[in-house]
């Protein structure tokens, strides 16, 4: 860090994007840079002179605080900067990327001041990169979501949100520092709002399906089924979590509590899939009340989807033991 009062983050002029713009409003939450000044400029003299340079000046040189992705050989990754299990994302980071790879966890640990776990941070970090890091990454770099033609185009993100504060082709007298100024405002809400959330609703969601995974034995000797202490969003968590913790046998119903009842759902074969790993039994599909317990012979099972994704149970117990009976079953199959 250069001894110089006035601490400079370097940046191109000109057009800005969501990338440089949230790469200097993350570097602005540390202590370091919070008072810092924002240089914009394509001279190599005036970026000489700044501390931190980001998406600009044609070198990736951490060691020197010179953070672009321009250059004809960069194939940064997350997998190639992280190098660690775990970080295994391997789109081309943009300069958010950059910085939310060199300084993420110190940012995350300011904002989080009250968890000390490394283990906790690591979680919020990857989850962050994920869901938003990433995809400004992508963007950035022109790299497509898929092969095919889109049928609709997203023009709502928070990239396209930031190109629109810059200087219209018709507009006049626009001070564009101002609108690079109103970008970071924007870039710098939307990433703590993904903190906040992260934090206070996705880490305890998280830790629920946790705590029913290490459970899973005492709700079934298969270890297949697990019983969720409350309604949570709980797939993409047991998903990730039966590959942090190994579980093996894979989990192939979880039960919950809805409606003043329980369910038993069936864990699909990948998120967002509607081929589960084990459906309900085929006799049960599409039967409710009588019917249901006249096939399934459990007392108080209310219905079960016509697809056999999900069933009903009028009791905790009622649905673990149509779990433990459609395991049976399918095994047997």
């Amino acid at each position: 860090m250069s001894s110089k009062s006035t601490i400079k983050i370097g940046t191109h002029d000109g057009t800005f994007h969501c990338d440089e713009v949230l790469a200097c409003a993350l570097l602005k939450l540390l202590p370091q840079y919070k008072d810092a000044s924002i240089v914009r400029s394509r001279s190599q003299n005036v970026l000489d002179t700044c501390d931190i340079v980001v998406d600009v000046g044609g070198e990736y040189d951490p060691s020197r605080h010179r953070y672009d992705h321009h250059m004809r050989e960069f194939q940064e990754s997350m997998s190639t900067v992280m190098k660690k299990p775990g970080y295994d994302w391997t789109i081309k980071l943009s300069s958010a990327g950059l910085i939310y790879c060199h300084f993420g966890h110190e940012i995350l640990r300011n904002i989080l001041l009250n968890i000390t776990e490394d283990r906790i941070i690591d979680e919020i970090f990857k989850k962050i990169y994920d869901t938003l890091i990433k995809e400004i990454d992508g963007i950035d770099n022109g790299i497509p979501m898929y092969d095919a033609e889109p049928l609709y185009r997203i023009v709502t993100d928070l990239s396209a949100r930031v190109s629109r504060l810059n200087p219209q082709w018709n507009s006049q007298d626009v001070d564009i520092e101002k609108q690079f100024e109103k970008a970071m405002a924007l870039v710098l809400e939307e990433f703590l709002e993904f903190v906040q959330y992260s934090k206070n609703v996705w880490l305890p969601a998280r830790d629920l399906v946790r705590r029913a995974v290490e459970n899973r034995f005492e709700v079934d000797p298969s270890g297949e089924i697990i019983a969720l202490s409350q309604a949570v969003p709980w797939k993409e968590h047991l998903f990730q979590l039966e590959k942090d913790m190994n579980v093996s046998p894979s989990i192939k119903y979880a039960i919950f509590e809805a409606d003043n009842a329980y369910r038993v759902q069936c864990m699909p074969v990948a998120l967002g899939s509607f081929v589960c790993r084990m459906f309900l039994p085929t006799a049960w599909g599409g039967l409710r009340a009588d019917a249901l317990v006249e096939a399934c012979g459990i007392e108080g099972a209310i219905f079960v989807h016509s697809v056999r994704f999900i069933g009903g149970h009028k009791t905790k117990d009622g649905a673990v033991a149509m779990a433990r009976k459609a395991l049976e079953i399918g095994k047997a199959e």
